[in-house]
């Protein structure tokens, strides 16, 4: 079949509309096992979750003329924004649910930086803002915040260490020795492997299952970010948005990545038309939404340019069906509390993984942009970020508290990093010079490019 694009379309519309709704329910479940780990991880909503990753999705495409063939499904690189402010409002008193409203504050407001970053690509280009993120910066940050995470996951696997290894298991031998759809999957795989065999072992609590209604509305208003204004902590408030903002910078970057891999995969050239400008704000809109009800922050998902570059129908139509039917699950929430049930363990097992592929993703940023580490300026921006965000993450106190407010070690690091990157003399970063390279920042997965496409004119 062929690449291009317009090709495409007219393939996929001969398929005829059963046929599209089978490749819809595909996206869904490349997507599904990733997205839906995010609340379980958190304690945010499952249903809310389902919903704004499918409204995210369907607003997105809107944004972007209706022609990138992106989902957009939960983000991991906020997970430990999520678990640096939960832990600063449970010091203060607040429970889980209560803490969880001031992150998405955070994440909000996280999201409004893409908006900034869109308007500076339409006023000057790629080539000059993105001078201000070079990989020297970016891929510190990703492998930080990969390593920051990796506590919790050790801890959650320590729950039952046999079915947290099963769950790395069957990931490692989905991902590696899979044919078509189970190496598309391997996360979703290992986790209905490891859950099923707890159940099978009696590990599980299903009793919410039963409880639950088969119908229901995805959010309640008490765990949206309103809620917080009832009766606001405004020092938490602040804390949060500090702690969450710095991690958009990672984001950011990662989108630009997914943009250029989803062009190059398909043969067009998303960067100059729609322009990142436009996928920009369409993200940075789906995360705002989504966090403002609850729900975790949206990114552009790998695994679905995957099942793009497996199939070779781009048409953007079958990504809308799968956002469709991650509406429609939302409602269910017998469904949500299925989620759930499931064991730390599986969570932890599946959590080791992926947060060693964003550090991995971290290290990949870093060798495929040819960052040149025997430079003193390189060694000591990178050197600095990695100490400083694990080692205030690690440290006795968690934070660095700074008048009534506190910053994670990853807020600290990402401040630092750019303003050294800024300041220090030799920064030769060229965004746009290496294809490679620009789509070397990706956690959804590994993709295999199409053909080569033209790059956009500064």
């Amino acid at each position: 079949m062929s690449t291009n694009n317009n090709q495409a379309i007219y393939d996929a519309r001969v398929l005829g509309k059963p046929k599209m709704t089978l490749l819809g329910l595909q996206h869904l479940f490349a997507m599904f096992g990733a997205t839906v780990l995010v609340p379980v991880i958190t304690g945010l909503s499952v249903s809310a979750t389902l919903l704004f990753a499918g409204l995210g999705t369907l607003l997105f495409h809107l944004l972007t003329k209706w022609k990138v063939p992106a989902f957009l499904g939960s983000s991991f690189a906020f997970l430990g924004g999520y678990a640096a402010v939960t832990q600063m409002g449970t010091e203060q008193g607040l429970t889980l649910a209560e803490s969880l409203p001031y992150a998405c504050i955070g994440v909000v407001c996280a999201g409004l930086m893409y908006f900034v970053l869109a308007g500076l690509f339409a006023a000057f280009g790629p080539k000059k803002v993105m001078r201000f993120f070079p990989p020297v910066v970016t891929g510190p940050i990703i492998i930080a915040i990969g390593l920051c995470l990796s506590g919790t996951a050790i801890q959650s696997c320590s729950a039952n260490w046999w079915i947290a290894l099963l769950a790395i298991v069957i990931i490692v031998v989905c991902n590696i020795w899979g044919k078509g759809m189970i190496k598309i999957v391997p996360i979703l795989l290992g986790v209905l492997g490891s859950y099923i065999v707890a159940a099978c072992f009696g590990l599980c609590d299903f009793s919410g299952v039963k409880e639950a209604a088969w119908l229901g509305t995805p959010f309640q208003m008490q765990n949206t970010a309103f809620a917080v204004f009832k009766s606001p902590n405004w020092g938490l408030i602040v804390a949060a948005i500090i702690a969450i903002l710095p991690i958009s910078l990672a984001t950011m970057v990662e989108h630009i990545g997914d943009m250029c891999a989803i062009s190059s995969t398909t043969g067009e050239n998303y960067l100059g038309d729609p322009g990142l400008h436009r996928t920009l704000m369409g993200d940075g809109l789906a995360t705002i939404l989504a966090s403002l009800f609850g729900a975790p922050a949206n990114t552009t998902y790998g695994e679905n340019t995957g099942v793009l570059n497996l199939t070779r129908v781009f048409d953007p139509r079958v990504i809308r069906i799968a956002a469709c039917f991650a509406i429609l699950l939302s409602f269910c929430p017998k469904f949500a509390a299925l989620i759930s049930a499931m064991p730390a363990s599986t969570i932890g097992g599946v959590s080791l993984v992926l947060y060693g592929m964003i550090s991995a993703v971290g290290v990949r940023n870093l060798v495929e942009n040819r960052v040149d580490l025997t430079e003193s300026r390189n060694v000591i921006i990178t050197a600095l970020i990695l100490v400083l965000a694990i080692g205030i993450k690690y440290g006795a106190n968690d934070a660095i508290t700074i008048g009534f407010t506190s910053l994670s070690g990853l807020a600290v690091a990402a401040l630092v990093g750019i303003i050294l990157n800024a300041v220090l003399p030799g920064n030769t970063y060229e965004f746009h010079h290496s294809q490679r390279g620009d789509m070397a920042v990706n956690f959804g997965g590994t993709h295999k490019p199409g053909k080569k496409v033209k790059q956009p004119e500064n």
